[in-house]
């Protein structure tokens, strides 16, 4: 080959280029401090395959894994005004909107009637990225408007909780919310109309003492913390060393404040055979 035709050889690229991107491909396990590959994660529904340590997934995660793949959404476009026009580090609007972009979402829950294993279900699911899926007023009358959806159709209802508890910025309009949906479960709970509460991490503040410890049936992912204050309020508050695990699911379910910790590839099937026994078979 004459030496004209031959290619000139290229240069190597500086060190800084010689760099393989991994960012994001990559997730360090809470429970055992694996490195996990994201896809190999999200295969095994955000669970570790190592120690089994449950992941936080979102609300709309949540949907796809417990119905069965088609469901209509419910009032979708409610917002919060805002009514005691809270201004903290910087003004409760701001912050609203803010989350709003980030999450996509109008406000902390996702409510939904769908089928799970065939049968008609409403299903409602918290979204904890969203101020911490706190119940705000929003929150408490979408969720009031599902009870009433089940109670009208008599549809079995389905409550996913992720939530620090009731939202400070919204005060005792947020507080009101409990009293609310509790009510609104009870004439459920007097029609003898299901509600399935399923408790992930963390479910704690003012959604634990109202609507989701009043399940018909309480079922909480394994790991989950649920409780009204968090262990270390208590600590400081009785001055004494709490018990290893202290308001974990587990613990909890010990001591009498749980149905069953059920791991979330089972999660759909246990709440399905819940249903036969509740409804009978379809």
């Amino acid at each position: 080959m004459a030496w004209f035709t031959r290619k000139k050889p290229t240069a190597a690229p500086p060190p800084e280029q010689r760099v393989v991107r991994a960012e994001g491909l990559w997730e360090k396990c809470p429970g055992c401090a694996q490195i996990l590959w994201k896809k190999t994660l999200q295969e095994n529904l955000h669970v570790c395959p190592k120690c089994g340590y449950h992941f936080k997934i979102d609300a709309w995660t949540r949907i796809r894994l417990l119905l069965d793949g088609q469901w209509e959404e419910h009032d979708r476009y409610m917002r919060s005004l805002d009514p005691l026009e809270f201004t903290d580090a910087r003004p409760y609007k701001q912050r609203l909107a803010a989350m709003q972009e980030k999450t996509n979402l109008l406000d902390a829950v996702v409510c939904v009637s769908g089928r799970l294993h065939g049968r008609a279900v409403n299903l409602c699911a918290l979204e904890l990225a969203f101020i911490g899926g706190s119940m705000g007023c929003v929150v408490g009358e979408k969720i009031t408007r599902a009870i009433e959806r089940s109670l009208a159709s008599r549809t079995p209802l389905i409550i996913v909780s992720a939530s620090g508890g009731a939202r400070m910025q919204e005060g005792a309009v947020s507080l009101m919310q409990m009293a609310k949906i509790s009510a609104a479960l009870m004439r459920l709970d007097e029609a003898a109309v299901p509600y399935i509460s399923v408790l992930t991490d963390p479910t704690t503040g003012g959604v634990t003492a109202s609507f989701a410890m009043l399940g018909d049936l309480n079922i909480a992912e394994p790991g989950a913390l649920i409780g009204f204050a968090g262990p270390r309020v208590i600590e400081q508050t009785i001055r004494q060393k709490l018990p290893e695990g202290f308001q974990r699911s587990e613990f909890l379910l010990q001591h009498g404040f749980l149905d069953a910790v059920v791991k979330r590839s089972e999660l759909k099937d246990y709440i399905a055979k819940a249903l036969n026994v509740f409804c009978g078979p379809q």
